[in-house]
C-alpha cells in the first residue's frame, strides 16, 4: 500500500497515542520503532516513526527527524505531521521549535501549525495559553516534570526562543468562525512572514475545525489530537482507503505492569493497583546505582504471572527531585529505564504475553529491549492510548505504552479488561 501520511513522534508513548487516535478512522496504521533500515515496504497509508528525541541534544533530534522524513517520503507520504507532547514538552532550546523549523526548511513549506491540544484529555488552548484541566500549564503538576519542567503556560512564548522566523496566534475567536476564517487567518499571518502559528482549540470541533482548514497544508506540528479528524477528510476524497490493520488480538495469557513514570496521575494508577491486591516491587534507582537490578529480578522470577504484577519507579516530586540530586537525572533515570527493561525480558522468558508500560521513557527502554520495531495498533483503552500487536524473539505479543499521564485512576486494570 503507497503511504500517504508521515508522522515523526518525540517519543514511543506519543507515537501510540497519535496511532490509536488515527486508527479510529480505520484507515490502516502502522508504527515504526526508529527509523527503519533499508527501503520502505508492507507500508501502510498512515505511516508513523516513533523516536526518542524529546530531551536529545538539539542537533542529535534534527538529524533523526531530518532521517526520518526521508524515509516516509520514500514509502510515498505526501502530508507530514511532527508530533510532540500535548503539554508541549521541552527545554528553552527546543526540541519542538528546531526540529518544526528543519522539517520545514526540508519540505520547501514557508508555514505550519502549533496545536498541542487534546480536549479528551484535559488539554485546550486559548488565547495562545496551555491548559491542563482549570490549571494553566505552568501551574498543573508538569512544573516538576523531572526532565522538562514547564514554567510558561504562554505557548508562543515557549516556542519563540526556539525558533529563527516570526511566531503568531490564531486565536479561539477565529476558530469559533469556521474553516475558511482559520484559513484566512493563515494567509493574513503568512503574507507578514510568520512561520509559526500557535492555533486555539478547545474542544473536538475545534480540532475538526482546524484540520478542515489544514488538510492541505504539507506539514503540520501539534499533539495527536489536532490530527485525528485527517484520515476521515482524506478517506471522504478517495486520498486513503479504510482497511483492517492489527493483527488479532491476544486475548489472554499472563501480563506483567511496568512503570517508569512519576507523572501525578500515574501515582494514582500504581496507588490503585496496589490497593485492588496486585503483588508490587518498588524500584529505588539509589539501591539500583548500589546494587543493580537483581533484587526486582529474582522477586519477579518468583511471581505467578497470573496475579499481574507490577514494577514501578513511580515516587513523589519531592522523592524524584532528591534522587536527582544524588544520581544526576540522566543516570538516575536510566538506571530505572534499565531495570524495567531487564524486567520485561524476564516477563517474556518466563511466559508473560501481555505487557502494561507507562512512561515515555521507559516505554522505549522496554521496546527496545523486546527487540519490538513494529506495531500494528488495534483498539483504545483511553483515549490516545491503544493496545498494539508485535512479535518479541518469535513470541506474539501485545503491548500498550502509555504516557504518564493518560488514563483514568484504574487505567492497569481498564487495560486487562479491554484486552480480555
Amino acid at each position: 500500500m503507497t503511504t500517504f501520511f508521515g508522522a515523526i513522534a518525540d517519543d514511543l508513548t506519543g507515537a501510540t497515542d497519535l496511532a490509536g487516535l488515527l486508527a479510529r478512522s480505520g484507515v490502516p496504521v502502522s508504527l515504526r520503532m526508529g527509523v527503519p533500515k533499508g527501503e520502505p515496504s508492507e507500508t501502510a497509508a498512515l505511516e508513523i516513526i516513533a523516536l526518542k528525541c524529546r530531551t536529545e541534544p538539539v542537533a542529535v533530534a534534527v538529524n533523526e527527524t531530518r532521517a526520518a522524513l526521508n524515509w516516509l517520503r520514500r514509502a510515498g507520504a505526501v502530508r507530514f505531521f511532527w508530533k510532540y507532547c500535548s503539554t508541549f514538552d521541552s527545554t528553552p532550546d527546543g526540541n519542538i521549535g528546531p526540529v518544526a523549523e528543519a522539517l520545514i526548511e526540508e519540505l520547501g513549506v514557508d508555514q505550519t501549525i502549533y496545536c498541542p491540544a487534546f480536549p479528551e484529555n484535559g488539554r485546550s488552548i486559548f488565547m495562545g495559553n496551555l491548559f491542563v484541566g482549570e490549571q494553566p500549564l505552568a501551574e498543573s503538576p508538569m512544573k516538576d516534570h523531572p526532565l522538562t519542567p514547564m514554567r510558561d503556560s504562554n505557548l508562543m512564548r515557549l516556542l519563540a526562543p526556539q525558533v529563527k522566523r516570526p511566531v503568531g496566534l490564531a486565536n479561539r475567536h477565529v476558530v469559533a468562525r469556521g474553516a475558511g476564517a482559520l484559513s484566512a487567518r493563515l494567509e493574513e499571518l503568512r503574507a507578514h512572514g510568520v512561520a509559526h502559528v500557535v492555533v486555539d482549540a478547545v474542544s473536538n470541533d475545534d480540532l475538526t475545525v482546524i484540520a478542515t482548514a489544514c488538510q492541505d497544508m504539507t506539514l503540520l506540528t501539534g499533539g495527536s489530537a489536532v490530527a485525528m479528524a485527517l484520515p476521515k477528510l482524506w478517506a471522504d476524497q478517495g486520498k486513503v482507503a479504510r482497511g483492517a490493520t492489527a493483527r488479532a488480538g491476544i486475548l489472554d495469557g499472563p501480563a506483567v505492569l511496568l512503570s517508569g513514570s512519576c507523572s501525578a496521575m500515574t501515582n494514582r494508577q500504581v496507588a490503585a493497583a496496589l490497593a485492588a491486591g496486585r503483588p508490587g516491587f518498588r524500584l529505588d534507582p539509589v539501591c539500583l546505582a548500589d546494587q543493580g537490578a537483581g533484587a526486582a529480578l529474582d522477586w519477579l522470577r518468583s511471581q505467578d504471572l497470573a496475579r499481574t504484577p507490577l514494577i514501578y519507579a513511580t515516587a513523589e516530586p519531592q522523592a524524584v527531585k532528591d534522587t536527582q540530586a544524588r544520581l544526576g537525572r540522566e543516570r538516575a533515570g536510566k538506571l530505572v529505564e534499565d531495570a524495567l527493561a531487564a524486567c520485561a525480558v524476564v516477563a517474556r522468558d518466563k511466559g508473560a504475553r501481555r505487557f502494561v508500560v507507562a512512561g515515555g521513557e521507559t516505554s522505549g527502554a522496554v521496546a527496545k529491549a523486546l527487540h519490538i520495531d513494529r506495531l500494528d495498533v488495534g483498539q483504545e483503552i483511553a483515549p490516545g492510548v491503544p493496545w498494539c500487536f508485535a512479535e518479541s524473539e518469535g513470541q506474539k505479543v501485545a503491548i500498550t505504552l502509555k504516557s504518564g499521564n493518560f488514563g483514568a485512576e484504574t487505567f492497569f486494570a481498564d487495560a486487562l479488561e479491554r484486552l480480555g
